[in-house]
């Protein structure tokens, strides 16, 4: 599909929707990391196996010794419904057995407690160091993905949301990875295992205690599901805020010179309401799980308590079993783990909401279609001559609205081709279809007889050299951004290169020369010495074939002057295309287009054309002729 600068198109960003397909992609990162993921299971195993065999220590220890010890007397195992398993214990031990064999069980359930924090503890160091790789990984390929996307994306995409999703989601993801995940898969180990201790120890009372399970499960799907809806819109709305910002600050000089700090900061303002509005709706729905979730586990304790105690106090046997002190105090410490685990996973539930928010985001960005790319049997591109054929060629940045419509020329190798005409009649495409930027909706592009659909773009692009209007230079040195044309390039190259550019005299004037850190987009430079840089760039890229969209419209005349000349000797032998409004330009041209409404309604040189009196000569009278005048004055 064709997309542009000026018409926004395409399918929209791609997000799904089904969580569990989701978290499936998402898990697809760690297969990488499965030696760890076996090691992680190990130690949730280990953690879980700890805390389970605590509470069932604790009640034998009350039972098995510390209450024969009080009373002075040992009855046997028998009188606690096997809750002994645990603990040996003669029937004829003393006071004094019993207090030892009370320490040494202290000692064991100490060493659990140890085992289960060791266990903890590499869990979160082994799932972090696979978090921070995945997280990597993400990045790079969605990184790499946004390099592939055509131009027409970026037309529709600003570039803080972009930023926002590589960074800001990207972070939720690894949180989850790193913290949520194992935390909800040890706490569901744990309630399972401790339903069936439960349920082994006393079916009945167990039951009894789990009836506000359902209850538990309820609340949290409810809430869980408001809070996922709540966090996309929150990732949309803090994406907004990064947009605002960046837009902002790019143009800060827009911004002070037209007085609009004011309604910036209003503007701004309303946005981080918004994402303030959409956070707090989410928190609300994920804070107000956890004191839900509190209360029914209180409600197990106490039925546990209550019913055991009452049993207990009356002598009576619980559903046919005898009551113990042990066994009560067991049960409440099963619950209260139980509980834990469902509050906790609660709490973090939050985190993969957001982190599922986020991963949607981000893959909905990496299904974006590719939309040009190389043909499965795409041929390497020759070294290029030059000769530049359009055949029937129409494009389209919306389907049926045609910009360029049964465009047809011919520009042999060496030629220089001015493209002329008012604004929106397709010239910038016409440049945009040559490295394929973008491909045409019907007819053919060829150069050197090669469909450029056929050929690899990275052979065709790498022998392609371009200068823009809207210079981009890189918060780097002088030196790296003309050295970006050619990286293997010697700073003696890079240097005549500047030379050639007329560019060597202002550089050798900055603070370090060549070695002078340029702020964002070249801030700090004039919008001449700008594209005086990026001249020197593409003369250094040594280009077989040339563009030229407005190269020199941002130079005061002498300084054109000096630059027509250095375009002379970079044209020589090159094949160009040249867009301009000044006359110096395009005047020399081989071949002048003249484009009205995406079709070529004139062709031929300079002379030809004003001899024809046509749209050039009209084009010519209303914009050009003051500037003849001017420089004949001035010569």
């Amino acid at each position: 599909m064709f997309g542009g600068p000026h018409h926004g198109m395409g399918r929209e960003v791609h997000k799904p929707r089904e969580v569990g397909a989701t978290l499936t992609r998402l898990f697809g990162y760690l297969k990488g990391y499965w030696l760890i993921l076996l090691a992680v299971v190990a130690f949730i195993v280990i953690g879980t196996w700890a805390q389970v065999q605590s509470p069932v220590l604790i009640g034998q220890a009350v039972d098995c010794y510390l209450a024969p010890a009080v009373s002075g007397s040992y009855g046997g195992s028998s009188e606690v419904s096997g809750n002994c398993t645990y603990a040996v214990v003669a029937s004829d031990a003393t006071t004094s057995d019993l207090l030892a064999g009370f320490g040494r069980i202290i000692l064991v359930i100490t060493g659990l407690y140890v085992l289960g924090a060791l266990s903890g503890a590499l869990q979160f160091y082994l799932m972090r160091w696979a978090g921070v790789r995945v997280l990597m990984r993400l990045r790079i390929e969605l990184f790499q993905h946004l390099n592939r996307l055509p131009l027409g994306f970026y037309s529709k995409h600003e570039a803080g949301d972009l930023m926002s999703r590589i960074t800001n989601d990207m972070e939720t993801i690894q949180q989850a990875i790193s913290f949520a995940l194992v935390d909800v898969a040890s706490g569901a180990l744990l309630m399972v295992w401790i339903a069936y201790n439960m349920l082994r120890l006393s079916a009945p009372y167990a039951l009894l205690s789990m009836t506000v399970i359902p209850f538990m499960v309820v609340a949290t799907l409810w809430f869980s599901g408001q809070a996922r809806k709540a966090f996309r819109r929150s990732r949309v709305e803090i994406g907004r805020v990064n947009a605002d910002l960046q837009e902002t600050i790019s143009g800060v000089r827009e911004v002070q010179a037209f007085g609009r700090e004011d309604e910036n900061f209003e503007q701004f303002r309303q946005t981080n309401a918004a994402n303030r509005d959409a956070n707090i709706k989410a928190v609300s729905f994920t804070a107000a799980l956890s004191p839900v979730l509190e209360a029914l586990g209180y409600v197990a304790v106490a039925i546990v308590a209550v019913v055991g105690g009452l049993a207990l106090l009356r002598g009576q046997p619980l559903f046919g079993a005898v009551v113990s002190l042990g066994l009560i105090i067991t049960f409440i410490n099963y619950v209260q783990r139980f509980n834990g685990p469902i509050q906790r996973i609660a709490s973090l539930w939050a985190n993969i909401q957001s982190a599922v928010a986020g991963a949607e985001r981000i893959f909905g960005l990496m299904d974006e279609d590719v939309n040009i790319t190389d043909k499965p049997d795409a041929r390497p591109m020759p070294e290029i001559v030059g000769e530049v054929e359009f055949d029937e060629v129409s494009a389209a940045y919306v389907p049926g609205e045609l910009v360029l419509q049964d465009v047809s020329f011919r520009a042999a190798p060496g030629q220089t081709v001015a493209i002329v005409g008012p604004t929106g009649a397709g010239k910038t495409t016409i440049l945009n279809l040559i490295p394929r930027f973008y491909d045409v909706t019907a007819g053919v592009v060829r150069i050197d007889g090669h469909d450029v659909r056929d050929v690899e773009m990275a052979g065709l692009r790498r022998q392609i050299g371009i200068v823009l209007q809207d210079t981009f230079l890189f918060s780097d040195t002088v030196m790296n951004n003309i050295r970006f044309g050619r990286l293997e390039a010697t700073d003696e190259e890079v240097s005549a290169a500047a030379r050639l550019a007329h560019a060597h005299d202002f550089i050798e004037r900055l603070p370090q020369g060549y070695e002078t850190v340029l702020g964002e987009r070249g801030a700090g430079l004039s919008q001449g010495q700008r594209q005086l840089l990026a001249i020197a760039r593409a003369a250094l890229a040594d280009p077989r074939i040339l563009i030229l969209d407005e190269a020199t419209s941002s130079v005061d005349t002498r300084t054109e002057r000096l630059i027509q000349k250095a375009l002379e000797e970079l044209l020589r032998g090159r094949t160009s295309f040249v867009v301009a409004h000044r006359l110096s330009t395009i005047r020399n041209a081989d071949l002048l287009l003249v484009l009205v409404d995406g079709r070529i309604v004139e062709r031929g040189t300079h002379k030809e054309l004003l001899a024809a009196g046509g749209a050039y000569y009209d084009l010519y009278m209303s914009q050009f002729v003051r500037e003849e005048s001017e420089a004949l004055t001035s010569e």
